[in-house]
């Protein structure tokens, strides 16, 4: 039998090194190194000091606990197949690359979940006084395992369809901007950047990063493929692929938009009718199983206790 209070404390280190890893994640990261913002701050400042006063400046979270979780997920990375590091990359870039999360920290987490429920598992298996080696019990810390692995996963799939979802929403209003832009004489550049000022949402950011892209000496055509292969919306694979078509055929490109922003009208409409059709099928469940239950609870509840506290109860 296993030590209750060992597993009691091997359970309260992993809890702690996982609240890590969540505060971790959710920092905002700006891309850059951090020892690079604090000189920067230091040097417009005009202070004077050394890298050593400007590193143990920084907090305990850039200085140790960042550079440990890299590490780790490093080393944990040399074990792992080159498709599966590649398929994370590439998760992350449909997401939006969340709080600059990298592979490595995303791996770490998912390893780190893993044991943590594994751990958490066998202290409630053990607290309660039953055997950690019978079949029922071996089967849920499997799937506790597997499933403290697998969640994140879940939830980067999860940020992966909100993103798009939310991309399909304001493309068809973006694209009527563009085109009233472009009609009224601005470039493509341009109206890009109109859309990207007057909102603030994931597709501005996507046109964002093109019109950066551009800036630093990309081909326009593609910047926009870049853009469309980021995002993994067919939508918007439609939508760059007839701008580029009219770049190369030159078809006028205020037409091409017009009949996109039309297409992607019906399309978001579309869709709205299908999520409609689906609803009812997907309430069934929580009437029957929740609703119904507590329905009946209280239109026969009374009536039952009157039927059980008079003569007819004593038959029973």
């Amino acid at each position: 039998m296993i030590n209750t209070s060992a597993l009691l404390v091997i359970a309260i280190v992993i809890i702690v090194i996982l609240i890590i890893l969540v505060i971790l994640g959710m920092r905002e990261t700006s891309g850059t190194d951090p020892l690079d913002e604090r000189l920067m701050e230091f040097v417009s400042r005009g202070e004077m000091a050394t890298l050593e006063e400007i590193e143990l400046s920084q907090s305990f979270l850039e200085r140790v606990i960042l550079p440990m979780a890299t590490k780790f997920g490093s080393i944990a990375l040399r074990f792992t197949p080159q498709k599966a590091l590649v398929e994370i990359e590439r998760n992350l870039e449909l997401a939006g690359n969340p709080r600059g999360l990298t592979p490595t920290t995303f791996f770490s987490a998912r390893i780190f979940g893993s044991i943590g429920l594994l751990a958490l598992t066998l202290l409630a298996l053990s607290s309660s006084g039953q055997s950690l080696f019978t079949l029922m019990n071996i089967g849920i810390i499997v799937l506790a395992t597997i499933a403290g692995f697998v969640i994140p996963n879940m939830l980067l799939e999860n940020k992966i369809k909100k993103r798009q979802d939310s991309i399909r929403k304001s493309l068809p209003d973006a694209l009527d901007l563009l085109t009233i832009c472009v009609e009224a004489g601005l470039g493509f550049e341009a109206a890009m950047k109109e859309v990207q000022d007057k909102w603030d949402n994931e597709l501005s950011l996507a046109f964002g990063r093109v019109l950066q892209e551009i800036g630093l000496g990309k081909v326009r055509r593609e910047a926009l493929r870049d853009m469309a292969h980021r995002i993994g919306a067919s939508e918007m694979d439609s939508f760059v692929g007839a701008v580029v078509q009219s770049e190369q055929l030159g078809v006028s490109l205020s037409k091409v938009l017009r009949i996109q922003a039309d297409d992607m009208r019906v399309k978001r409409r579309q869709i709205a009718e299908e999520k409609a059709q689906k609803a009812p099928v997907k309430m069934l469940l929580p009437m029957v199983f929740l609703i119904f239950p507590t329905i009946l609870l209280i239109l026969l509840g009374p009536a039952v206790m009157m039927l059980m506290r008079s003569s007819i109860g004593d038959i029973f």
